[in-house]
């Protein structure tokens, strides 16, 4: 019996040892493998194109403005060929009595050649623009208000442009309607129409 218990001792602590080393192994934490630094093979490359651009621009296409930017105002010699090309009709006024319409007319025909500008006759022959006004009054009070809108048309008789205004002129007692417009009303009316006309011929901004 005493054989048998020697026998089995250094058996018990030969499993005790191994188990041991097994729960020693299940502790330990396997070794964390390396990552890799290679890049990931057709990975695109981080872009390069700032904000608000476009990154594919088309080839041949203007640059976009600057924002707040305006068109160049033309050159004196721009506006001085442009306006020599102009062939200018003055088509008879509508609406406003011929005592009236004169000195209007006079007026217009003497500011439009001081800006370059050549009269066609009244047939319209090489006219490059057509001028068309028509008019009316309205009395109120102590004033009489001359309404006006003017037509420009090219020679097929399309409408291009069109410039309107009113000029107030004391009334003179005792008168109304034309008869209380005086000239020199009718005559600022034509310097503010041609100054129109010549601004919108020229591509510049009416003033």
């Amino acid at each position: 019996m005493r054989r048998s218990c020697l026998t089995i001792a250094p058996l018990l602590v030969a499993m005790v040892l191994s188990a041991c080393n097994r729960a020693n192994d299940a502790l330990q934490p396997a070794p964390i493998a390396q990552a890799t630094t290679q890049p990931i093979t057709g990975t695109p490359a981080p872009s390069t194109v700032q904000p608000g651009t476009l990154a594919n621009p088309i080839a041949g296409a203007p640059a976009p403005a600057a924002a707040g930017t305006t068109p160049a105002a033309p050159t004196p010699a721009q506006t001085a060929a442009v306006l020599g090309n102009t062939r200018l009709q003055i088509a008879p006024i509508v609406g406003a009595s011929v005592e009236a319409a004169t000195p209007l007319t006079q007026r217009l025909a003497a500011r439009a050649k001081e800006s370059g500008i050549t009269l066609a006759g009244s047939a319209g022959q090489g006219a490059t623009h057509v001028l068309k006004g028509y008019f009316s009054t309205i009395s109120e009070g102590k004033n009489t208000t001359v309404i006006y809108v003017w037509d420009v048309y090219d020679p097929a008789g399309n409408r291009l442009h069109r410039i309107n205004g009113q000029q107030k002129a004391p009334t003179v007692s005792g008168t109304e309607g034309w008869a209380a417009i005086p000239p020199i009303t009718m005559q600022a009316i034509a310097d503010q129409t041609m100054a129109q006309l010549t601004n919108w011929l020229a591509g510049r901004p009416a003033g």
